[in-house]
């Protein structure tokens, strides 16, 4: 059983090489699942949150930082967005995001652990909204890589990896393979996306993963924001599509349906943190 976040003095902590991310408040839920522990929060400054094998997923008042980066690039630049695959997610945000987009016809949500759906739904249900009773969305409690591995070619129009840190049942999110099948079931003209770790302090696993996104894709490039509750409150999502950039261009008309609802995301916000890669990451991505 994996252990639970330390609680001590009212404070709830991640620990991750030496250093404590915090948040002040209680724990309301708190149960190992068959696949990892699940930890529900009430904080004081970011409204309920979640934790998984106490790592920081969410949180109420901090989760659009996450999941508008991760979503719009995407949905704003792939040539269709019919369909669209959110592996991981179980709290509903990135499904909730791709929602808003009218010209989404169906999205597939490939959970691997049916427990942090129902304990999202029961206690974070602001942050997936109404997509758990969208007739456009389909939720599997299953294995997403084994979705991945076993979907047709050319089935989905954008592929959203929507995972915890590269460890446990996430692990397999961050290979080779994995990347290898994500790129044959997209349609031509179609975008992938991955959260991607921070380039603090997880520097190695995000470096070793834009380089096998370009390997396998042929373009990907890292975008960069700002998770506060996240190791190092530095984060980053990588694009990626076989036909060029095209992430990098978002389509007028979807942006100004999307942008006076985001928070974070807009094309100038997305055109500045693509370009806010710190130098010694562009050398070693370049060397």
């Amino acid at each position: 059983m994996s252990e639970a976040p330390s609680t001590a003095s009212g404070w709830i902590d991640e620990h991750h090489n030496g250093v404590r991310y915090g948040l002040q408040g209680d724990v309301i839920a708190d149960e190992q699942s068959a696949i990892q522990r699940i930890t529900v929060i009430h904080s004081h400054r970011y409204g309920n949150g979640l934790l998984l094998d106490g790592c920081w997923m969410t949180a109420e008042h901090q989760e659009r930082h996450y999941h508008e980066p991760l979503v719009h690039p995407a949905l704003c630049a792939a040539r269709s967005i019919d369909r669209v695959l959110v592996i991981g997610g179980g709290d509903g945000g990135t499904a909730r995001e791709c929602l808003r987009h009218h010209a989404v016809k169906h999205v597939d949500l490939v959970e691997i652990d049916g427990r942090v759906v129902e304990l999202s739904q029961k206690h974070l249900a602001a942050i997936g909204g109404g997509c758990w009773s969208d007739p456009r969305f389909q939720l599997t409690v299953g294995d997403g890589i084994a979705w991945v591995g076993e979907a047709s070619d050319a089935s989905y129009d954008v592929v959203l990896v929507d995972g915890s840190d590269p460890a446990g049942p996430a692990e397999g999110l961050f290979n080779r393979s994995f990347f290898q099948h994500c790129r044959r079931i997209l349609k031509p003209g179609g975008v992938f996306a991955t959260q991607s770790e921070s380039p603090e302090a997880f520097r190695a696993v995000h470096i070793d993963t834009v380089r096998m996104l370009r390997e396998v894709f042929g373009h990907a490039d890292p975008l960069y924001g700002w998770v506060p509750m996240y190791p190092s409150g530095w984060w980053s999502w990588t694009f990626a599509a076989s036909d060029g950039p095209r992430y990098r261009s978002p389509d007028p008309e979807r942006a100004a349906a999307i942008g006076p609802g985001c928070d974070i995301w807009s094309p100038r916000w997305q055109a500045g943190a693509f370009e806010a890669i710190p130098a010694s990451i562009e050398r070693e991505l370049s060397a």
